[in-house]
C-alpha cells in the first residue's frame, strides 16, 4: 500500500515538473515577443525622425538631385543658419510660447480647482457638472470652426493670438478637470480631515496638503497640454494665416516653403527647432510625468 502511494506521488511530481517548465518557457517567450514588438514600434517611430534629422543636414540642391533618403557624407548646418537668420523663426517661437504658457496655466489652474471641489466636496449634481464640463471634448474641432470664426471676427480678434489662447484654455479646462478629479479621489479624505482638525482652513488644506501631493499629476498635465498646444496647426491656420508676425511655429513651417519648389531642408531644420521645446519639457518633467500617468493605478 505504501509502495503504491509513493509511486503515485512520484508520478504526480514528475507530471508537474514539465508543466512548471512549460509555463516558465511560455512566459519567457511572451516576454521576448513583447520586447521584439516594442523594438519594432520604436524603429517605426524613429525612422521618420531620422529622416527629418538627415534632411535638415542636407542642402536643398542635394536633396533635389539625390533625394531625401540618399546616403551622403556632405552634412551641413547651413539650413539651420538660414532658417534662423532669414525666416521669422524667433517670432514664431515667441508667439507659440505666448499661446502655450497662458493656456496651460489657465486650463490646469481651473481644472485643478474644479476637480478638487468635485472630488472632495461632492456637491449635489457633481456628476452632471462634470459631464457638462467634459462634454466639449466630444465635439470635433472642425465643427466649431465656423461659429468660432464668426464670433472672433465680431470681437475683432482675428489675426491675433487671443483665439488660440481662449480655445486651448477652454478645451484644456475640460481635460484637466477630468484628470484632476480622478486624481484627488485617490487621495484619502483622512488627510483633509486631519488638517482641518489641526486648525487649517480649506484654502490651506488645498495649497499645503493637496497640491504637493498632486505634483505628479500636474506635471503630466502640463507636459501633455504644452505638447498639444505647441503642435496645434489647425487653429493658427484658420485664425492667423493673414499675418506672418502672429503665426505660431507650426504655421511657420508652412510659411518657409520655397516659392516654386518645396524647401525640404529648410522645413526639416525648422521642424527640428520646433521640436526642441517639447522634448525639453518632457525631459524636465520626465520623473513626475511617469508618476502622474501611473497614479490612477494606485489604490487607497
Amino acid at each position: 500500500m505504501s509502495t503504491s502511494t509513493a509511486s503515485l506521488a512520484a508520478d504526480r511530481a514528475h507530471s508537474t515538473v514539465p508543466e512548471h517548465g512549460t509555463g516558465r518557457r511560455g512566459r519567457t517567450l511572451r516576454r521576448r515577443a513583447g520586447m521584439v514588438l516594442i523594438a519594432v514600434f520604436v524603429a517605426l517611430y524613429l525612422v521618420p525622425v531620422a529622416g527629418v534629422l538627415a534632411t535638415s543636414l542636407k542642402t536643398n540642391a542635394e536633396i533635389a538631385e539625390r533625394g531625401i533618403w540618399a546616403l551622403t557624407g556632405k552634412l551641413t548646418l547651413a539650413n539651420y543658419v538660414d532658417v534662423w537668420s532669414t525666416a521669422n523663426t524667433v517670432r514664431y517661437l515667441i508667439n507659440s510660447f505666448q499661446v502655450a504658457i497662458p493656456a496651460v496655466v489657465v486650463s490646469i489652474a481651473g481644472g485643478t480647482l474644479i476637480g478638487y471641489a468635485l472630488a472632495k466636496f461632492r456637491p449635489r449634481g457633481g456628476t452632471a457638472i462634470q459631464l457638462i464640463i467634459v462634454s466639449g471634448l466630444f465635439v470635433p474641432p472642425q465643427v466649431l470652426l465656423v461659429p468660432l470664426f464668426t464670433m472672433f471676427r465680431s470681437f475683432d480678434l482675428l489675426n491675433t493670438l487671443w483665439p488660440m489662447i481662449l480655445i486651448h484654455s477652454a478645451v484644456g479646462f475640460s481635460v484637466c478637470t477630468l484628470v484632476m478629479r480622478n486624481f484627488f479621489e485617490q487621495i484619502p479624505d483622512s488627510l483633509r480631515y486631519a488638517a482641518l482638525i489641526d486648525g487649517a482652513n480649506e484654502g490651506e488644506v488645498f495649497w499645503r496638503v493637496m497640491l504637493p501631493l498632486a505634483r505628479p499629476a500636474l506635471a503630466a498635465l502640463a507636459t501633455l497640454q504644452f505638447t498639444f498646444i505647441w503642435n496645434d496647426f489647425l487653429y493658427p491656420l484658420v485664425f492667423t494665416s493673414a499675418r506672418d508676425d502672429v503665426a505660431t511655429i507650426m504655421l511657420g513651417l508652412l510659411n518657409v516653403k520655397g516659392q516654386f519648389t518645396v524647401a525640404y531642408g529648410t522645413q526639416a531644420s525648422l521642424a527640428v527647432i520646433a521640436s526642441i521645446p517639447t522634448v525639453a519639457i518632457f525631459f524636465v518633467f520626465q520623473k513626475h510625468f511617469v508618476r502622474g500617468l501611473l497614479s490612477g493605478a494606485l489604490k487607497e
